[in-house]
């Protein structure tokens, strides 16, 4: 993986976690597709379509950080 896909990772963990409007249950999603894809080095705009999918807050949150 290279460095600033690392990097972005990174930012959209951190912000997930420090969401207001994301439940418990959609970070905790967010999170294990993050690590899974981590774990399979998934293409970085495949692992972004797949968190847009939990849910429109976790759209939006990815939207603010300007990666989709």
């Amino acid at each position: 993986m290279s460095k600033s896909n690392l990097k972005h990772l990174e930012t959209v963990k951190e912000n997930i976690d420090k969401s207001n409007t994301l439940s418990e249950e959609e970070k905790s999603d967010s999170f294990k597709r993050i690590e899974e894809w981590y774990a399979e080095d998934k293409a970085w705009e495949s692992l972004m379509a797949e968190l847009s999918e939990i849910s429109p807050k976790v759209k939006t949150v990815l939207a603010d950080l300007g990666l989709i």
